[in-house]
């Protein structure tokens, strides 16, 4: 597909470690006993390639995972419409209003909303 590698042996999850729900959803994965592996886009800046990647394996548009709600958009920007590279170059920037934690085992990609979510992929 692109160049996000995937396995179905292990899932792959896209979080901000300062997200209280991303945390949550690490403790109930391993609990579970499932194989992680861990990307923190705090510390791992995203490609726009993969950006538009995780949106497409989402059904959404890359300006569907900015969350506009996130106190770090609010106080930053207004709501906007812009390109697809203006948002790929906004969450490269600020990737804490960045929808997340996003999972991905295989083929199959999913946004957690819960941290039981985890236990559907």
């Amino acid at each position: 597909m692109g160049e996000i590698a995937t396995s179905n042996r292990q899932i792959t999850l896209y979080y901000s470690s300062k997200s209280v729900r991303a945390k949550q959803t690490l403790v109930y994965a391993k609990a579970e006993g499932l194989a992680i592996q861990e990307v923190d886009i705090l510390k791992t800046k995203l490609t726009g390639t993969q950006i538009v990647e995780l949106a497409d394996r989402l059904h959404l548009q890359v300006a569907d995972l900015v969350n506009q709600d996130h106190p770090a958009y609010e106080t930053k920007f207004e709501h906007h419409n812009l390109s697809t590279d203006d948002w790929i170059k906004m969450i490269q920037h600020n990737p804490e209003i960045m929808k997340q934690p996003i999972a991905l085992r295989g083929d199959k990609t999913i946004l957690v909303e819960t941290p039981t979510d985890i236990i559907k992929i």
